[in-house]
């Protein structure tokens, strides 16, 4: 890593006022100073001023490998070199093709064919209309309608923004609400008061089926499932929630597309969640961020033999399917998420994930202890701590929306960087972390979210 550099932080963040960000609040672009980075390595960021500080989200629950692997940037390095690019229509590259048999032998059950896309968004747009052509060829042009749950998300393409279910994300935006349903959210943080988690299940189970009754099986194309909701605030469905989901899928034949654009990967010790820890097998598996632990941008949509079998076993004409990205199957990101692999097998990540996972939910389940924390919920290195105004009432909606962003200002002058989500902080590390790094995230956490509560005695927002 390049050391001793100097950065003049005020002109850099005059100069980021013209990049319009993600979720950018535009009235406040004028004026906004954000934190600019300018260094990594390992689970640690270096800000413009020098300040060093844990990568609490690993980037966007991305860079799972951790940050300044220099053999990393040898593999991409040495591919750009052999050749930058070539076209996927009509040819092959080596790094693609060596990939694509890969992560065929990572993926459960049969899902042996891969559509190689952009990113996580331009994955779940690809095998919606996926599911658009399947059926079309399948000559069941009306069963096109998609369902999908409150407090998902699945993008920002037109398709996977309209099945995303983050209420405030749906402000002032357009969505395809005559294809797409959302279900009652699964958070059994919010299940009715003296409602078994069982009952929840039941429920939650039956909003499904009652779906796909309404809207007719036969018009009802698809249900996208997160096995754990992430930007929703690391949501965990009840215990035996996806199984029994996937067998309504399999009563109505509706395609059952798991989004495991974060729980791949590594994110819950396990190349993919779906099988390992759900004990599902779907028909398509949507992946992005940890394939390549975000050193640059790839995404990719598995999809199952069972499926595929459907279409090419068919004797009248299905065409093609019309559908790709100029950058699919990029040599350059191919080589980087074989190199990516490599790392995690031979350093033992998936491993170690399930080692320290644990010690990590255990030290995070601590934070509740804290009168402004009403949950700490999780699994494997992905965490979220949802702030409320009161423990009994679980209620946050008097307490300040910009929580997060108070905590996550707070632990930044400690040394650490948090996700903020309106009244919730989510963490999501590099799988690299140790025992003690975990250590010290907790405790700054902790610290931060005292002083914010102290914060808001001073000014009258909040009681205890």
């Amino acid at each position: 890593m390049r050391t001793n550099l100097t950065f003049d932080t005020k002109k850099l963040q005059e100069q980021d006022r013209h990049w319009v960000h993600p979720w950018e609040d535009l009235k406040a672009l004028p004026k906004a100073e954000r934190t600019i980075i300018a260094q990594a390595e390992g689970i640690y960021l270096h800000d413009s001023d020098g300040n060093k500080l844990i990568d609490g989200p690993a980037g966007m629950w991305c860079v799972n490998i951790g940050h300044g692997r220099e053999e990393m940037a040898q593999a991409i390095s040495e591919q750009i070199m052999r050749m930058p690019y070539y076209s996927p229509w009509s040819l092959g590259n080596v790094p693609a093709s060596e990939l694509a048999e890969k992560l065929t032998e990572l993926t459960p059950g049969d899902l042996n064919h891969v559509f190689f896309t952009t990113g996580g968004s331009t994955a779940v747009d690809s095998a919606l209309r996926f599911m658009m052509y399947f059926n079309n060829c399948l000559e069941r042009p009306e069963k096109k309608h998609i369902i999908s749950r409150a407090d998902a998300y699945h993008g920002s393409t037109y398709l996977g923004s309209s099945c995303s279910g983050k209420a405030r994300d749906k402000d002032h935006m357009d969505f395809a609400t005559e294809l797409v349903h959302l279900l009652p959210t699964v958070h059994p943080y919010r299940r009715p008061e003296g409602m078994s988690i069982e009952a929840f299940c039941d429920e939650k189970v039956a909003d499904l089926e009652n779906k796909i009754l309404e809207l007719g099986p036969d018009k009802v194309g698809a249900f996208i499932a997160e096995p754990i909701l992430a930007s929703g605030g690391v949501i965990i469905p009840p215990p035996g929630y996806h199984r029994r989901t996937l067998e309504i899928c399999r009563k109505y034949d509706v395609l059952y597309i798991s989004d495991e654009v974060v729980t791949g990967f590594g994110r819950l010790g396990h190349w993919f969640a779906s099988e390992d820890v759900y004990d599902i097998v779907p028909d398509i598996i949507l992946s992005a961020k940890g394939i390549t632990s975000g050193y640059v941008p790839l995404g990719a949509v598995f999809i199952s033999d069972r499926v595929v079998n459907r279409l090419t076993s068919k004797e009248t004409d299905i065409g093609y399917f019309a559908s790709g990205f100029t950058y699919a199957g990029h040599p350059v990101a191919a080589a980087a998420a074989l190199k990516n692999i490599e790392i995690i097998e031979r350093d033992g990540l998936l491993e170690h994930v399930r080692e320290v996972g644990p010690y990590f939910q255990a030290r995070m389940k601590e934070l509740e202890e804290i009168d402004l924390v009403g949950e700490v919920r999780g699994e494997g290195l992905m965490a979220c701590i949802e702030c409320v105004n009161n423990k009994e009432s679980k209620d946050p909606l008097t307490l300040d929306y910009e929580m997060g962003k108070r905590i996550d200002a707070h632990c930044q002058e400690n040394g650490l960087i948090v996700r903020p989500m309106i009244n919730m902080c989510v963490m999501s590390p590099p799988l690299i972390i140790t025992r003690a790094q975990v250590d010290e995230m907790v405790d700054i956490l902790r610290n931060g979210i005292t002083e914010s509560m102290a914060d808001l005695h001073k000014e009258g927002l909040w009681q205890g």
